[in-house]
């Protein structure tokens, strides 16, 4: 018997006489850094790389179409076929994935009906059915496009197996070409490619066989698919089943997923969000894996706690788990886990900064790792410093914590001081609220990670910038944060009325109706929290939508579960007047009043830049980040942190 403590995690599994060192994969995340000739930039490979170092059993990459003229969508590139200085690359990041003992593997997508970056490009679409999607007119695959389709899958699976690829992800869920051919919302077609379970799964099990056939027994097919569509009308888990079991033996593994990701309501299926429970998608694996005799089956979905991923194996719930942003936020987990380090691991805080940064501006980045993206520049361990500094760390928040870990590891002599009796910041407020748990882990995380660096700590004190002159430090990093802006209102000094922060604090003392005077993420956040109490939540906005800033994604969770808990939403709507009533608003067609028995403001941070420029000259070196910087979020306070430590001593 053995004693390690993941011991079904941990055993290795061999599919397709390939053998994988344990149960944990990594999903396919899209690598958008590519150049002007859409091939991935060297980056790429360093990014991929950093989860075989960290332990993952497979790295895939994520979404490369097919047929680079009728399947390619905006979310995917192009797969260079045919191109020697493409598969040349490719072939350096497998490589690099592979010399560290991970399988390298590719996901290849179609879009049909939706390869709406084909359309414009001048190509006629095809799908299962005729129809319109996105203003696309779509044509019905007929027996001769069917036949270069799947050829186009082999072709691109070959490709693959060239540029050192061990496996490839068949995409056959979440809305693409084949979840169409598979659902039978999409295909209504009456010919031998619709109608029965068999039909519909033709197409995916005639890629699958082409696949094997071209690439030989021991080159591994997963295949991702939907276990449910997760809208009305769509199929459910019960039809999933039956798809799956259609599937068996086909693919080497089937990749339980689900989700119709061209659904807005339903991405957050696909992607959890914070409000969801952990592991919230491997019920779909779960219905499945017993009618499966010959494939394997893995899982996916709000997975990054390894006593949660040891107990799906253990149980049977799924033979393999997959994991995307949890090795974004942490790429060591496997290593951590397998090695009894469960408590270094980074848990995803499903906050979605990495997908709406990808999304926005085709950067990796990650809010709780700042390492992630730029993999090239930072190992593993922050480099020593050529030249050690005494450094003056003011403020134990998110920022000042990282800024004092990181430059303590690179060997400089750290004080830090906390003018409260408690570390963490500004975020300490949350620690109450379910759905940020992560958070509130992962700040104890760093506190212990400070804790154990080697700094010096210093609570309950607020240095003086010549008290901090007199000490005579090297380096001054100022992290002093923000302080909540109070609306200008009158009644905001009333009895019922508080700030966000103390209403996260005390929400004991928030009454049955609720007003929150401010529509960004605190503000919608604190509304789910009251809501999820019991609370009947109002919320005002004067923009006339809620506003996420770049975080959009987090923002279309946040309208799932507003809609889901039936709270308020008021926008183009102006805070008046405050009494003990409620709040008294001015709109577009006049006066409105909102009835609450607490008014809650959440309309913003001032960063406390004027105190912390006070700093400025009190040492020969000064940083300023952070929330006294400019309030923002977890992600900015961590770069800045980080990247003032990495600096100091390098060059001066």
């Amino acid at each position: 018997m053995s004693a390690h403590k993941y011991p079904h995690l941990f055993e290795p599994i061999i599919v397709a006489n390939t053998v994988f060192r344990n149960r944990i994969f990594a999903s396919p995340t899209g690598s958008s850094y590519v150049d002007i000739q859409e091939l991935p930039m060297p980056e790429i490979a360093a990014y991929y790389e950093r989860k075989a170092i960290g332990g993952a059993a497979s790295v895939a990459m994520g979404e490369r179409a097919v047929d680079n003229k009728r399947g390619l969508n905006y979310g995917g590139n192009p797969i260079p076929v045919g191109d020697h200085r493409g598969t040349s690359f490719f072939r350096y990041v497998t490589n690099a994935i592979s010399r560290h003992g991970a399988i390298a593997s590719i996901e290849l997508q179609h879009g049909g009906c939706y390869a709406k970056r084909g359309a414009d490009m001048g190509n006629q679409i095809y799908g299962p059915v005729e129809g319109w999607y996105d203003g696309v007119h779509v044509l019905p695959m007929t027996e001769e496009i069917l036949a270069e389709t799947i050829d186009s899958y082999v072709e691109a699976a070959q490709w693959a197996k060239s540029a050192g690829f061990g496996m490839v992800t068949i995409h056959g869920g979440h809305g693409w070409l084949l979840t169409q051919f598979m659902s039978s919302k999409f295909n209504t077609r009456t010919d031998r490619w619709g109608g029965s379970v068999e039909n519909r799964v033709r197409l995916p099990r005639e890629v699958c066989k082409a696949i094997k056939k071209a690439c030989g027994p021991n080159f591994v097919v997963e295949m991702r698919i939907s276990g449910s569509e997760g809208f009305e009308g769509g199929y459910d888990i019960d039809e999933g089943v039956e798809l799956a079991k259609a599937l068996d033996g086909y693919p080497d593994i089937i990749h339980v997923s689900a989700g119709h990701g061209y659904l807005d309501e339903v991405f957050t299926v696909t992607h959890p969000p914070m409000f969801a429970e952990h592991g919230v998608n491997v019920r779909y694996a779960a219905a499945i894996k017993p009618h499966i005799k010959q494939s394997k089956v893995s899982t996916v979905g709000a997975l990054s706690d390894p006593e949660l991923m040891e107990e799906i194996i253990a149980s049977g719930k799924a033979d393999i788990v997959n994991m995307a942003r949890g090795l974004i936020a942490d790429p060591d987990l496997p290593n951590k886990a397998r090695t009894g380090n469960t408590h270094e691991v980074n848990k995803c805080l499903r906050c979605f900064h990495c997908f709406s940064n990808l999304m926005n501006f085709g950067q990796y980045s990650c809010a709780i790792n700042p390492e992630i993206g730029r993999e090239e520049e930072y190992s593993t361990e922050p480099r020593k410093a050529e030249k050690k500094k005494d450094i003056l760390v003011l403020g134990g928040g998110i920022g000042g914590m990282q800024a004092a870990i990181t430059a303590a590891k690179r060997g400089h002599s750290v004080t830090l001081y906390e003018k409260t009796d408690r570390l963490g910041g500004v975020l300490l407020c949350e620690e109450k609220v379910p759905f940020k748990k992560n958070l509130h882990d992962y700040i104890q995380q760093q506190i212990r990670r400070l804790n154990e660096s080697g700094a010096k700590i210093v609570m309950n004190t607020e240095l003086t910038p010549e008290e901090a002159e007199a000490l005579k430090p090297d380096v001054i990093i100022a992290a002093i944060g923000a302080k909540s802006v109070v609306p200008n209102i009158p009644g905001i000094d009333g009895k019922n009325v508080m700030g966000s922060e103390e209403a996260y604090v005390n929400p004991e003392k928030v009454g049955e109706k609720v007003a929150i005077l401010g529509g960004g993420l605190v503000g919608s956040e604190l509304g789910i929290y009251l809501a999820g109490l019991g609370k009947k939540v109002e919320i005002i906005e004067m923009a006339d939508k809620l506003n996420c800033g770049d975080n959009f994604i987090q923002g279309m969770s946040i309208d799932v579960e507003i809609k889901k808990l039936g709270i308020g939403v008021n926008t183009g709507c102006k805070a008046k007047s405050i009494d003990e009533t409620g709040v008294v608003c001015e709109k577009a067609e006049g006066e409105v009043k909102i009835d609450a028995d607490t008014v809650i403001y959440a309309v913003g941070m001032k960063g406390k830049q004027k105190e912390a420029k006070a700093f400025a000259l009190s040492a020969p070196i000064f940083y300023q980040i952070g929330d006294c910087l400019f309030p923002k979020n977890i992600y900015e306070a961590n770069r800045l942190g980080y990247n003032a430590a990495m600096d100091i001593g390098q060059y001066w």
